[in-house]
């Protein structure tokens, strides 16, 4: 591996940077060792040196630090910190992770799970999120960012795990006490692009390429001249968080954006080689896609020419029921607001399945069969569709309460795999909003106004200001609990636990005079949800003896049943797209 290896008294550093002919490693600002120059670009030398020994790699007359730093404590601008990826005791040994059948997944960023916004301080609330019905907690970007304060999509060192949360042995902490709870963990990673602050990739090797573009900026180099060490150096990063921390599932954020020409595409090739890994570690580890284009590519198997992924975060239902409850219609909500799509998506998981998608002016989306419905990864929040609004407002923001519990009782009572936002299951008053602590004048002013052009096509104005630190200090969670939306979710949870998760998964749904009948599984006794909608001309007729929980507020009823307290439907009403 690159980067530097502890042996012995030693220390190995090896680094591949194609555009130097010379180069060196200096230690403690002390000692400076040249470094030997591989015919493949790869410089590598060794010293005595020991874990918390400090070095950079010296370039001209500047000091970079190691584009495998497994620490930066001094920020991506300083030195690297030598790590021992061994000296941390684990108390997992028993873990073998968890099925992907089994993930109930609880999306959390760690500045702003509590005050202190450290690795540490998530750990007391783990038996909350377990008594809860919680089975994984997924962590927004830990690699090494600009400042203190970040969503983590503008990380710059792949490898290095973000000092101000607590360094390596605090993400190792915080694992081993997931796992000791009976908790997967989820780690989302960014492979689409790097952020501009403290990026010095570029110094070292061609990881960039102007043939293709992101919304970010240049692309990184999948296919292009020397992309073979690239592809190497991002497909050994998702390795190194399974192997060196103990992982159990990536997110890989927005695939959609990567560009690849290769023969295999990176993301392929990456699931190929995180699967090898895990069954050769005796390790259930799960790969999941984000990606906005409904293509059953990535989860179909690859015996079927597919991807083989795990799952894939499904939008087509958060937009449906929002667009429905809300009444939201710019943007990309204009293609949505119809119940009828809300049942689309619970049936088949993709709405949009090659038809015309308004917002993109042409089709969008792939057939949807042959996709187990657990393979889509449902939610009603996650930190895009509450940060990417203007003020971070939250569900329980916009619209009542019993809209709420309804849109709940759907998404965890339904056959897909359920999301939830930190706060979502007490209707946390605080927003979550976008913040960033960048160093560059320009960057700020840049992100500013990048804000307000992406708020255009919404008509919101006067944004919070990304770089103020009240702007982060608002997005911390108060943990001021509703108490009766929290039993509501409990209660859903331990519905879906016992009726849901190890059943068929397979769902039948319908939609009837404002009503939307949910039955899971479609095919033998299971559990049965109906909600109301406003307009509903009459109560859903149903002996209270039967019911299993049953709410109704604000124009909005639900009713869970066990399906054979009912006559079964024949066929579900199938969403138009």
């Amino acid at each position: 591996m690159l980067g530097a290896t502890l042996r012995s008294k030693q220390v190995d550093f090896v680094v591949w940077a194609p555009r130097l002919e010379r180069l060196a490693v200096k230690l403690n600002d002390s000692v400076t060792v040249q470094l030997s120059r591989g015919e493949d670009g790869i410089f590598s030398g060794s010293h005595t040196a020991k874990a918390g020994d400090r070095y950079c790699y010296v370039l001209g007359d500047r000091c970079l630090p190691d584009p495998v730093s497994r620490y930066l404590p001094e920020g991506v601008h300083g030195r690297t910190e030598i790590v021992d990826p061994d000296a941390f005791l684990w108390g997992d040994q028993d873990w073998r992770g968890l099925s992907f059948q089994e993930y109930v997944i609880y999306e959390l960023h760690v500045g702003a799970f509590s005050q202190d916004g450290t690795f540490d301080s998530v750990i007391p609330k783990l038996p909350y999120l377990r008594e809860l019905g919680i089975t994984a907690i997924e962590i927004m970007p830990v690699a090494a960012f600009p400042g203190a304060r970040n969503w983590g999509y503008d990380g710059v060192s792949m490898y290095a795990v973000q000092e101000s949360y607590g360094g390596p042995d605090g993400l190792r902490r915080l694992v081993n006490a997931a796992h000791r709870e009976g908790l997967a963990v989820v780690l989302d990673v960014v492979y689409n692009h790097l952020g501009a602050e403290g990026n010095y990739l570029r110094e070292f090797g061609p990881y960039f390429t102007d043939r293709h573009k992101t919304v970010w900026g240049d692309a990184i180099n999948y296919d292009g001249d020397d992309s073979r060490q690239v592809r190497k150096y991002v497909i050994e990063n998702a390795l190194y968080w399974i192997r060196e921390y103990h992982i159990d599932a990536l997110r890989l954020d927005a695939i959609q954006a990567i560009d690849d020409t290769s023969s295999k595409h990176i993301i392929h090739e990456l699931a190929d080689d995180v699967r090898q890994f895990a069954q050769g570690a005796g390790r259930d580890v799960c790969v999941i896609a984000e990606s906005d284009e409904n293509d059953r590519k990535l989860i179909l198997p690859t015996s079927e020419g597919g991807f083989g992924l795990d799952a894939v975060w499904s939008d087509d239902f958060h937009h449906s029921i929002h667009t429905l409850l809300t009444s939201e219609n710019l943007g990309y909500y204009q293609d949505y607001g119809q119940p009828e799509k809300v049942v689309k998506a619970l049936n088949e998981g993709f709405v949009f399945q090659g038809q015309h998608f308004r917002t993109w002016g042409t089709v969008r989306g792939t057939s949807s069969e042959g996709i187990p419905l657990p393979r889509h990864l449902f939610c009603i929040q996650n930190h895009d569709q509450i940060g990417n609004r203007c003020w971070g407002e939250r569900l329980s923001h916009l619209v009542p309460r019993g809209a709420v519990k309804a849109a709940a009782a759907l998404l965890l009572l339904s056959p897909e795999t359920p999301l939830l936002f930190m706060g979502e299951e007490y209707a946390e008053q605080a927003p979550f909003q976008f913040f960033v602590d960048f160093g560059d004048p320009n960057l700020q002013k840049a992100v500013v106004e990048g804000r307000k052009s992406e708020f255009k096509e919404f008509g919101w104005n006067d944004i919070p200001d990304p770089q103020d630190p009240e702007t982060f200090q608002r997005s911390k969670l108060t943990w001021r609990m509703d108490e009766d939306m929290l039993a509501w979710y409990r209660r859903l949870l331990q519905l879906r636990h016992q009726f849901v998760t190890h059943s068929s998964r397979t769902c039948r749904a319908r939609l009837s005079d404002h009503e939307i009948a949910m039955e899971v599984p479609a095919e033998t006794g299971g559990i049965t949800v109906v909600v109301a909608l406003p307009g509903r001309k009459q109560k859903p007729d149903q002996p209270e003896s039967e019911l299993l929980l049953q709410a109704s507020e604000d124009d909005y009823s639900v009713c869970v049943f066990p399906t054979v307290a009912q006559a079964r439907a024949t066929e579900p009403l199938k969403g138009a797209a």
